[in-house]
């Protein structure tokens, strides 16, 4: 099972101190705990993507980029690519891009996102985004896996002999996982495909998130990707730990209460108690990770959100050290003690190059013989077309 954290990437007033920190600071302190992640032996990082104040995200590829290059180990993803908003080409560019840049250790995470003003900002309807959702996938999915896409469909201009650049890195795509939090289409379209779901349970009732797991499932082993076992399913939860537990209640209920996402709803007692909101002593975060699998089965990628809310980056990295010190080497040896002997593996470019290659050495793909030419729409294998600009 793989481990990390991802951030949504809000720039918000401390509660304690009344200080807001900057954009600046604020990205500057998230390549400190991306890095600190990665020292503390995390597998993954994760960005959202927001267009919006309070949020600085809104180049998820730029500022992964920038931390592939500062580390050496973490994959690099995001918490939320908007699939609705963005044109597929350019996430299959920008994300192809961000592989090579990361030499594999990158994946992505599509969603819908929450903020209903970025429809319009980028010229789509927000009565659309479901539609949107699956078709703008659809075409993201043929130009990472086809040199040569004809496409057509409602929202966008067509697509004629077009290949995107670069190719993925030895041509295979970036794993993709589908988030959602309430929509069983996405579920299905992740089952579709044979591609990882993810569940970001915070804010919702456990069993809420326990539907769509199991309907992914069973829609996974029904397209005929593996058994129900095998399906590949990835888990969001927030947390906060201090030695003592009455220590760690106290610190971070001024977060809590003063959340724009948690203010005016139920204590913090009562949404701890409800969803994957572990507040607490190492050990009750530890108990409370490991009832997870009661819910959702046996599953590769557990996600932390610790950096919500104003809180200062030193207090966030002292929770990279209670997690990478006292919690996660626990509850790996626990999870792995579970782990089903037909369960998929955690996704990372190394295994799903080796399914396509196998041990085969070495492997140096290139582009295909058939692939397109962008300005004359033409294959420049085809010798019943003119591979150069007719003139003019």
């Amino acid at each position: 099972m793989q481990f990390g954290i991802f951030t949504v990437g809000d720039v918000t007033r401390d509660p304690n101190t009344g200080r807001t920190p900057s954009e600046a600071e604020r990205i500057n302190a998230a390549v400190q705990i991306a890095k600190k992640a990665e020292e503390v032996g995390l597998d993954v990082y994760a960005t959202g993507e927001h267009h919006n104040p309070p949020f600085y995200t809104s180049s998820p590829t730029t500022f992964l980029a920038y931390i592939a290059a500062q580390t050496k180990r973490i994959i690099l993803s995001t918490s939320t690519t908007l699939i609705t908003t963005n044109d597929p080409v350019r996430i299959a560019e920008e994300y192809a891009m961000l592989q090579h840049l990361a030499h594999g250790r990158s994946d992505i995470m599509l969603g819908r996102g929450n903020t209903a003003p970025v429809y319009p900002w980028f010229g789509q309807d927000i009565r659309e985004s479901l539609p949107l959702a699956l078709e703008h996938y659809n075409l993201l999915h043929e130009l990472w896996h086809n040199d040569v896409v004809d496409f057509e469909g409602r929202f966008r201009t067509p697509l004629q002999g077009f290949t995107s650049t670069p190719r993925p890195l030895d041509d295979v795509p970036p794993f993709v996982w589908h988030g959602s939090i309430r929509t069983p289409e996405i579920a299905e379209q992740a089952a579709y495909y044979g591609d990882g779901f993810f569940a970001n349970g915070i804010f919702w009732p456990m069993s809420h998130f326990q539907r769509l797991i199991a309907l992914y499932r069973r829609r996974f082993e029904h397209y005929g990707h593996g058994t129900q076992e095998q399906a590949i399913v990835g888990v969001g939860a927030q947390l906060f730990a201090r030695p003592k537990s009455q220590d760690a209640i106290s610190e971070f209920r001024p977060y809590y209460d003063n959340s724009a996402v948690y203010r005016g709803g139920p204590d913090l007692e009562t949404m701890s108690e409800a969803t994957p909101l572990f507040v607490g002593s190492p050990q009750q975060v530890i108990d409370r990770i490991m009832e997870l699998p009661n819910y959702f089965g046996y599953y590769q990628r557990q996600m932390f959100l610790i950096d919500h809310g104003g809180m200062p980056t030193k207090t966030v990295l002292e929770q990279l050290d209670l997690l990478g010190e006292e919690i996660l080497p626990v509850v790996r040896k626990e999870m792995a003690a579970l782990r089903p002997a037909g369960a998929a593996p955690a996704p990372t470019h190394d295994l799903l190059v080796k399914a396509k290659y196998g041990d085969a050495e070495p492997r140096q793909p290139r582009p295909n013989d058939n692939r397109g030419d962008n300005v004359t729409g033409t294959s420049p294998s085809d010798p019943a077309k003119p591979a150069t600009m007719p003139s003019l």
